[in-house]
C-alpha cells in the first residue's frame, strides 16, 4: 500500500478555511467572552480572504495543465472545482458580513439581536463597538460553524470519490442544522425548522450512503473515474445494480439542491432560520451541491446518461412547475423566495441535463449569478422591520414600501427582476445560457417548459414590485432600518454584480467556459 501523501499546496484554500474553523472553536473554549467577537470576526474574514487568494493562486498555477489530484486521488483540483470554490468563498465573505451585523435575531438595541444585552467589550466609538451595540450579545460560535460549513462546501465540489463526497456532505450539513436553530426571538419557529432540516437531511444521507454501497458493489471502487470505467464496460452486461445505486445517490444530492420532491425542508428552513443564515445558506449550499451533482453525472456516469437524464428530466419539470405554482400562492416574502429557490433549482437542472460542455459552463454561470442575487435579496428582507423590531415578512406589510423607501425598493426590485429573468440582469443571461445549452443537448421540450415556467414566475415577482410602488401602505407599515456599513457593502456588491452580469456578462462566461473540463 503506498504511503499517503498530502499535497498541501493544492489543498491550501480548504486547509485555511478548516484551520480558521478549528481556531475559532479554540477561541470559543479559552478566550474571555468580552474579546471573542472582534477576534472571531477578524479571524474569519481574514481566513476567507486568504482562502480566496489561495484559490486565485491555484487558478493561475493550473491554468495550463488542466488540474491535479491530491490525497491519493480523493480530491481533485480542476477548473470546475476552483470556479466553485471561488464562488463559495466570495459568498461566504458576504454572508459573514451579514452575520457580523445581524448576529441572529431582532434588532432590539436594548435586548440585542438574540435577546441578550449588548457586549461592552468593543473599543468605544469603533466599528466593532457600533456593530456589537446593534447586534447585541454576539453568538460568536456562529463564526466557526460558518467556516466549517464553508470548508465542507469547498470540498463537496472537489471530491473525486464517493466516500469523500459523503464526508463533505456531512461536514457542510451539520453546521447548517445548528445555524438554522439560532434565532432567539423566534425560538420555536427556528428550532422547528432546524429539527425538520436535520431529520430530513439524515434520511437523505442514509439514501446517499446506500447508493454508495450499491455503486461500490457494482464497480469495486469508490473513485469516480473507476466507476465510469465500470459502467462503460458493465460486468455481465447488466447495469441494474448501478442504476439502483444512482437512484439512491441522487436522493441525497437532489435533497441538498432542493429539487422536488425533496424540497419540503426549504420553505421551513428559510423562514425559520435567522435571515443572515438564510442568505448564506440559500446562495452557497446550492453552489456546492450542484458542483457535486455535476461531477458525479459528468465524471462517474457519462456512459449512463441515457439512463439518468430521463430521471432528471422528470425532476426538473416537477421542480420548475411545483416551485413556480407554489410561489404564486405565498403571502410571506421569505417563503416566496424559498419556493423561488426551488423553481431556480429546476432551471439549473436544465443545464445539467444538457450533458455537454455548454451545460457545464452555463450551470457554473447560473450558480454564480443566482448566488449573489439570492444573498442580496435576503439581506434586504432582513432590513424591513415592524415597529416592535421584528422582521416584517408578510407581503401585506410591504405595501407602499418602495414609495416610502425608494432606494431599498429599487434594489429589491432589481433582484426580483433578475429572478424573473428580465433583460439587463444576470438572471436573463443565466437562463438564456442554460436553455441554450439544453436545446443543443436535445432537450427542446424541457426548454419550452422552462420558458413557460419563467413567464409564470415573472407574475409573482412583478406582483411584489407593484405592491411596493403602487399600493397604499397599511397604518402599521414597517420601516427599512438604516443599515450599517457591513450590510450596505453586501447589498451594494450583490446589486452591482446582478446588474453587471446582465450588461457585461462575457468575462464571467469566458471564465466559466475555461473552467469546463473535468479532470479524471
Amino acid at each position: 500500500m503506498p504511503t499517503p501523501s498530502v499535497e498541501y499546496s493544492l489543498l491550501l484554500p480548504m486547509l485555511i478555511v478548516f484551520g480558521v474553523a478549528i481556531a475559532g472553536v479554540l477561541i470559543e473554549a479559552f478566550l474571555p467572552r468580552r474579546l471573542r467577537y472582534r477576534v472571531q470576526l477578524t479571524l474569519t474574514l481574514g481566513g476567507l480572504v486568504a482562502a480566496l487568494l489561495a484559490v486565485l493562486g491555484l487558478t493561475d498555477r493550473l491554468s495550463g495543465g488542466g488540474g491535479d489530484t491530491a490525497m491519493m486521488g480523493a480530491v481533485v483540483i480542476d477548473g470546475p472545482a476552483l470556479f466553485l470554490q471561488g464562488t463559495v468563498v466570495l459568498l461566504a465573505i458576504l454572508g459573514v458580513l451579514l452575520i457580523a451585523e445581524r448576529q441572529i435575531g431582532s434588532r432590539d438595541p436594548a435586548r440585542g439581536l438574540d435577546g441578550f444585552t449588548p457586549q461592552a467589550s468593543a473599543v468605544p466609538g469603533s466599528v466593532a463597538e457600533q456593530v456589537a451595540t446593534r447586534a447585541g450579545a454576539v453568538q460568536t460560535e456562529v463564526f466557526p460553524l460558518t467556516m466549517f460549513a464553508t470548508g465542507g462546501m469547498m470540498l463537496f465540489g472537489a471530491s473525486d470519490d464517493l466516500l469523500t463526497i459523503f464526508v463533505a456532505l456531512e461536514v457542510l450539513s451539520l453546521p447548517l442544522y445548528l445555524l438554522c436553530g439560532l434565532a432567539r426571538r423566534q425560538r420555536l419557529l427556528s428550532q422547528e425548522a432546524a429539527l425538520k432540516y436535520f431529520l430530513l437531511g439524515a434520511f437523505s444521507s442514509a439514501f446517499f450512503v446506500y447508493g454508495v454501497a450499491m455503486l461500490y458493489g457494482y464497480s469495486g471502487t469508490l473513485r469516480l473515474g473507476g466507476i465510469a470505467d465500470a459502467v462503460a464496460t458493465p460486468p455481465g452486461g447488466s447495469t441494474a445494480l448501478a442504476l439502483i445505486g444512482i437512484g439512491l445517490l441522487m436522493v441525497g444530492l437532489l435533497f441538498k439542491v432542493g429539487a422536488v420532491p425533496f424540497h419540503s425542508w426549504i420553505p421551513d428552513a428559510y423562514q425559520g432560520a435567522p435571515t443572515a443564515i438564510t442568505a448564506f445558506m440559500s446562495a452557497a449550499t446550492k453552489v456546492a451541491a450542484f458542483g457535486a451533482l455535476l461531477r458525479i453525472c459528468y465524471v462517474a456516469l457519462p456512459a449512463l446518461k441515457d439512463d439518468w437524464r430521463p430521471m432528471l428530466w422528470a425532476v426538473a419539470i416537477l421542480t420548475m412547475v411545483v416551485g413556480t405554482v407554489t410561489a404564486v400562492t405565498q403571502t410571506d416574502v421569505k417563503r416566496m423566495l424559498a419556493y423561488s429557490a426551488v423553481a431556480h433549482t429546476g432551471f439549473i437542472l436544465t443545464g445539467v441535463i444538457a450533458a455537454n460542455e455548454a451545460g457545464v459552463s452555463s450551470t457554473l454561470f447560473y450558480l454564480f449569478a443566482y448566488g449573489f442575487s439570492s444573498l442580496g435579496a435576503f439581506a434586504l428582507v432582513g432590513l424591513v422591520r415592524s415597529r416592535d423590531g421584528e422582521e416584517a415578512t408578510s407581503m401585506a406589510a410591504w405595501a407602499g414600501l418602495g414609495r416610502r423607501h425608494p432606494l431599498a425598493g429599487v434594489v429589491f426590485s432589481l433582484f426580483l427582476l433578475a429572478f424573473a429573468g428580465i433583460p439587463l440582469t444576470s438572471g436573463f443571461v443565466a437562463k438564456f445560457a442554460v436553455f441554450k445549452a439544453a436545446g443543443e443537448g436535445g432537450a427542446i421540450p424541457l426548454v419550452v417548459i422552462g420558458v413557460i415556467a419563467s413567464a409564470v414566475a415573472a407574475y409573482f415577482y412583478v406582483r411584489v414590485i407593484v405592491l411596493m410602488f403602487f399600493t397604499d401602505p397599511p397604518s402599521d407599515a414597517p420601516e427599512v432600518v438604516a443599515p450599517s456599513g457591513l450590510t450596505t457593502a453586501v447589498v451594494t456588491v450583490t446589486a452591482a454584480v446582478t446588474f453587471a452580469l446582465g450588461t457585461l456578462p462575457q468575462p464571467l462566461l469566458d471564465l466559466a467556459d475555461s473552467a469546463v473540463p473535468f479532470l479524471r
